[in-house]
């Protein structure tokens, strides 16, 4: 007997490459905290697909192997063994239409009557080809516009490479089935920084170039390339971090108000901080963006071998870890305002921040006291390890002196004994749901490609020579000639 599903939601969810690092890093995890939240539908079912020669029962004793390293606390059987249940093993080659046609005939034959399916494609992009035009030969992808399909960046290479992938895409699924997948967006701090300008009268008015110096996004990483040489020594920092998850954190902390919170009208005035970064000029590359590749030295009191020295790494390899970036962007709210944009592996701390500096009081009120200068105000948004926002304002200190300190209001929005969805439960749930508001829409991949690709070009014909700093550092000492005023440095703590 055939069971309905919910007609909104999907029944399966199809894993192609579920033994890759992918899979067992994220996606299982996410998947078993939503079982554990209850927040999967009875009907869900998950078909993992991959090469290796298992059967169900192998597949299963891996998930239990997997998520008994990367789930914290103890796991509640009766949850683990419904979660295990979900799960059927598929083996298939990606390049084998044989297989996709067993796919086909499991999906239709699995005892539940599915309105949609989703794909995610948990693979390399060079295998994104493959899987979409075999979904198609064995009509997957059918009907047009309830399958959904899950991608992963980088989104190409350059413009150019992101074109024809859009236009692979487009040939087999309709822009409504295509969820491109930035995690950064799941990230709580980030969904609560639209709540935190946008329903706060106190700060939305000073969200502009009257009262803002310049604004700081940071992506620093302690870990090195861990074992992804071949994919790393071809992207670089740029194409691997900041075209995609600091450019997303970007439009986020610049946009404007949408009219509504539906996803086409938040990714419109995404897209529209985009098109207002003033282009970066070929002649003015250097002055632009500082690049840097990690050195040997110490994270954590253990030594470390500099990038050249990992393996798989081509000893001569010009690849950069570290970028940093200045943008401007060219509209009513941040005309002058300077962007600066860093990420980097190896570096002192693993952080994710967003640090808003205030401008100077116009007056110099206190020169004639102890206190002769106030430094600025700052609002900080942590990313990871914690979620919190804070801002800092100067208070006097008790005593006859005019002396002040900086105390910081603790605006964190996670109260001790709350649970928050980690950034993939949340993308995943909404893949299910079919909520598309934290995922790209291909003119935001566009035009931040066009952002980068100055940059890009400029680097490709200077492969002779990369500066280095130590592992361990905070990057490259050159970062620092980015600022605009002697007054400005880079904030690397909370």
């Amino acid at each position: 007997m055939t069971t309905l599903a919910d007609d909104k939601l999907p029944c399966t969810f199809v894993i192609f490459g579920a033994t890759g690092n992918l899979a067992s890093n994220k996606l299982l995890p996410a998947l078993y905290h939503l079982e554990a939240a209850a927040r999967l539908s009875e009907s869900l079912n998950i078909v993992a697909f991959s090469r290796r020669d298992w059967d169900t029962a192998r597949w299963r004793e891996h998930v239990r192997e997997v998520l008994a390293e990367r789930i914290k606390g103890r796991t509640d059987d009766a949850v683990f063994e419904r979660f295990l249940a979900r799960f059927v093993y598929l083996q298939g080659d990606l390049n084998d239409v044989a297989s996709y046609e067993g796919l086909a005939t499991r999906l239709q034959h699995g005892g539940v009557a599915c309105s949609s399916t989703v794909f995610y494609l948990a693979i390399k992009p060079a295998e994104f080809a493959a899987v979409v035009q075999n979904l198609e030969t064995v009509g997957l992808n059918k009907p047009r516009g309830l399958n959904r399909i899950v991608v992963e960046k980088p989104f190409g290479e350059d413009i150019e490479s992101a074109h024809m992938l859009n236009q692979l895409l487009h040939q087999h699924f309709d822009e409504e089935q295509i969820f491109r997948i930035d995690h950064f967006l799941g990230k709580e701090t980030v969904q609560n920084l639209l709540v935190f300008r946008f329903a706060n009268t106190l700060i939305e008015p000073l969200w502009n170039r009257n009262f803002i110096d310049h604004v700081q996004i940071t992506v620093a990483e302690s870990i090195g390339i861990e074992k992804r040489a071949e994919y790393y020594d071809r992207a670089g920092a740029l194409r691997d971090m900041l075209q995609n998850h600091l450019m997303q954190l970007l439009t986020v902390v610049a946009m404007e108000p949408p009219p509504a919170l539906e996803a086409d009208a938040l990714r419109d005035e995404k897209v529209k901080v985009l098109r207002s970064i003033r282009p970066v000029a070929k002649r003015a590359v250097h002055a632009h963006a500082i690049r840097g590749q990690y050195a040997r030295g110490s994270i954590d009191g253990e030594p470390v071998v500099g990038y050249a020295q990992e393996a798989g790494v081509e000893r001569n390899s010009v690849t950069e870890t570290y970028v940093a970036a200045k943008f401007y962007i060219d509209n009513w709210r941040w005309r002058g305002v300077p962007f600066y944009l860093r990420t980097g592996k190896r570096l002192a701390k693993q952080t994710s921040m967003i640090a808003i500096r205030f401008r100077h009081p116009p007056q110099q009120l206190f020169r004639e006291t102890p206190l002769e200068s106030v430094a600025p105000n700052w609002v900080l948004l942590s990313i990871q390890p914690e979620e919190s926002m804070r801002m800092e304002i100067h208070v006097k200190q008790p005593g006859l002196d005019m002396d002040t300190r900086v105390m910081q209001m603790n605006a964190s929005f996670v109260k001790t004994d709350e649970q928050t969805l980690d950034a993939y439960e949340t993308l995943l749930l909404d893949v299910i749901e079919g909520d598309r508001t934290l995922f790209i829409r291909f003119d935001e991949v566009e035009w931040a490609w066009r952002v980068v690709d100055p940059i890009l070009k400029h680097w490709a014909v200077e492969r002779e020579y990369i500066p280095t700093y130590p592992a361990g550092s905070w990057g490259p000492a050159d970062a620092n000639r980015l600022f605009d005023s002697d007054d400005q440095a880079w904030r690397n703590e909370l």
